[in-house]
């Protein structure tokens, strides 16, 4: 998604990261990484910790901390384009971690806010918060350990995100995070892996949120049922990744990138325009045409081909994105 944001926190957030291996047995890095990936694709909930220690810590934000900073900021500039005169007074950040999403507002909505990062695992926060002094605008963020479940309330605030976390909850935890996130804000952000099941949960938490009062402003065209039917596909979208030498010695290859795969909704208490249509799968590029799968604000799916004949409109097709609304804005 092509939106207009400084990139100087993404390469401030390399730069951070780029030490926290120093010291650490590489071979001892990528085990970490490699057990604590398991977790985080598996579909068994858990009550404690996945992250125990710094060294578990340091190996997984070096390997996935890019990654959720990139797939947040992409979610957090639909919703900025969906409400451009809008911008967060105040973010609170639950299951944050080492505070990736932190990192990501602060990409996508210049100056500083009061911010606070929940999590229950104690050297996350820890880690999160040395990181966080390289960046101006989150030097005064909170770093509190909070549990993640049916007792969580939250402080009024104007966003609450909740990236790569529902995966780790039961049920009724994940509906009690969804539910007080809808109480405590005025826009809620929700970030899940790119799969079937994370989609699923995604659009779990979208109809809470609706039924909380909520308006979706991205992805979708509409605050109506999915046109997707359940079981045929998923919505996900991808976010192009910088590859460190954690993620070439853990998954091989030689590509200095990867795509990351996620599921997202934005919602909000206040008006907010979503994208008239939105681009839910990679352009195809052919010939004299681009083919566009879209989801379109009439609840359904479709495939517009554009074509040398529509002038700037195919100029617009061929340099539209995957996760891009349609046609562009100007």
């Amino acid at each position: 998604m092509n939106v207009p944001v400084s990139s100087s926190p993404a390469d401030t957030l390399r730069t951070a990261l780029s030490g926290l291996l120093d010291g650490l047995p590489p071979r001892q890095a990528a085990q970490a990484v490699e057990r604590l990936i398991g977790h985080y694709r598996g579909a068994t909930p858990t009550d404690a910790p996945i992250l125990r220690d710094r060294a578990d810590v340091a190996a997984y934000a070096a390997y996935r901390m890019p990654a959720t900073f990139e797939a947040v900021r992409s979610a957090l500039a639909a919703l900025a384009d969906a409400a451009p005169e809008w911008t967060p007074s105040g973010h609170v950040d639950v299951g944050g971690g080492t505070g990736a999403a932190t990192w990501a507002a602060t990409a996508v909505w210049d100056g500083t806010r009061p911010t606070t990062v929940l999590d229950w695992a104690e050297p996350a926060l820890a880690l999160g918060r040395e990181i966080a002094a390289a960046n101006p605008a989150l030097r005064d963020a909170r770093w509190q350990r909070s549990r993640i479940g049916t007792a969580l309330t939250l402080a009024p605030t104007d966003l609450v995100t909740v990236s790569y976390v529902l995966n780790e909850l039961t049920a009724a935890d994940r509906a009690a995070l969804v539910d007080a996130a809808a109480t405590a804000a005025q826009a809620v952000v929700i970030v899940e892996p790119g799969t079937p099941d994370g989609y699923t949960r995604v659009l779990e938490a979208r109809d809470r949120l609706i039924a909380a009062g909520f308006q979706v402003a991205a992805p979708c065209p509409h605050s109506a049922a999915c046109p997707i039917a359940p079981g045929t596909d998923w919505c996900h979208f991808s976010a192009r990744v910088s590859r460190s030498s954690l993620h070439r010695q853990v998954k091989g290859g030689s590509l200095p990138y990867e795509d990351e795969k996620f599921a997202y909704v934005a919602a909000t208490r206040f008006p907010a325009t979503p994208a008239p249509s939105r681009i839910i799968r990679k352009p195809q590029i052919r010939k004299g045409q681009v083919l566009l799968d879209l989801c379109e604000p009439e609840e359904r799916l479709d495939r517009v081909t554009v074509t040398k004949r529509h002038g700037d409109l195919y100029k617009a097709a061929r340099d539209a994105e995957w996760g891009d609304g349609w046609p562009a804005a100007d």
